[in-house]
């Protein structure tokens, strides 16, 4: 079976909404952070993920026992849970188009920060290619973007935009609030904006990762 789409479930707040949920069982196949996995049986006893990755920490040890040979312990610390999964999928699902994030979010706020700042990491240290990597919970879809692009998105959504790099000017087409004057040296400079046309264009004046946040 050729696996399209793979759900990466992480241990933050597990979804409700339809939307978050109709990914989770529709995908072709789930790899669960550590704990993630007791939420996955939870919201469905007969589910059964293609790996459970992680550094055990947050796993009870009957669940290690019994999901023994879908277990892929993970010691070192130098990359979260979130990054050991996204690097299990790109090497044993190198034909999945759609990466879908979900429970990066919710519960601690630190974690939430990583896991949507890493989106902007996976730009530089994993060849996506074509692949449509995002990170989805109930109150909306975060993605990363490198160059100049045209998001169909549609009209009067809210959207935030974030970037690491103050060099990085972008002007836009298609927003309320046009970036052309906004130096990107705070994490509030282009938040809380609104798209005022049905494509969004942004131009930037050289590549560089840009996290996108729409509800």
């Amino acid at each position: 079976m050729k696996i399209n789409s793979v759900v990466i479930l992480c241990n933050g707040a597990f979804p409700t909404q339809p939307y978050p949920l109709y990914l989770l069982d529709s995908a072709d196949a789930v790899v669960c952070c550590d704990g993630a996995l007791e939420k996955l049986l939870a919201h469905d006893p007969s589910a059964r993920p293609a790996a459970v990755i992680g550094d055990m920490d947050s796993l009870p040890a009957d669940l290690q026992e019994k999901y023994a040979s879908l277990v892929i312990r993970v010691a070192e610390q130098d990359d979260n849970d979130q990054t050991k999964a996204m690097r299990y999928v790109l090497e044993h699902f190198p034909d999945a188009t759609d990466i879908t994030i979900l429970g990066a979010t919710g519960l601690r706020e630190d974690h939430a920060i990583g896991n949507l700042g890493l989106l902007m990491e996976y730009t530089r240290m994993f060849q996506l290619g074509e692949r449509r990597v995002s990170a989805v919970s109930d109150f909306g879809t975060a993605f990363a973007i490198t160059d100049s692009c045209d998001l169909h998105l549609g009209e009067g959504r809210r959207i935030s935009l974030f970037s690491a790099d103050n060099s990085l000017r972008i002007t836009s087409e298609g927003l309320e609030w046009p970036l052309d004057d906004v130096v990107f040296d705070a994490w509030w400079k282009a938040t809380l904006n609104r798209t005022s046309a049905p494509i969004v264009s942004l131009h930037f004046n050289h590549p560089a990762p840009v996290l996108i946040m729409v509800d």
